[in-house]
């Protein structure tokens, strides 16, 4: 998908940059996000992903990859279209119209 897991810590509310505001996936969203949701660590992360949004390590606790912390992303890929966000680990997020139209517009690029 881009990136391995390493692991989380509380969900809490945090601070995330928008990299690309003018993709379509990106379309809407504030900058910054103020976001409440579990907040996955990678231990590595493919170079070569589309970065959509970064989380900003200074604004929770427990952080670990010095605040270069991807956590949207597209890419392509032995011929095929990868979207994953790290995002919607609360019920929240499932009522919420930013978090809804981010992945919609994550699947539709997937999808066209």
């Amino acid at each position: 998908m881009g990136a391995f897991f390493e692991k989380h810590p509380k969900i809490q509310e945090a601070k995330l940059n928008i990299i690309l505001p003018k993709n379509k996936i990106n379309k809407g969203l504030p900058q910054p996000w103020m976001h409440k949701d579990e907040w996955y660590n990678f231990k590595s992360v493919e170079p070569s992903i589309n970065v959509l949004i970064k989380i900003d390590e200074t604004s929770y606790t427990g952080g670990t990859m010095n605040n270069n912390h991807p956590i949207s992303w597209y890419h392509e890929f032995e011929g095929g279209k990868v979207f994953y966000t790290a995002l919607g680990h609360t019920k929240e997020c499932y009522t919420d119209p930013l978090f809804l139209n981010h992945v919609l517009a994550g699947l539709k690029w997937v999808m066209n």
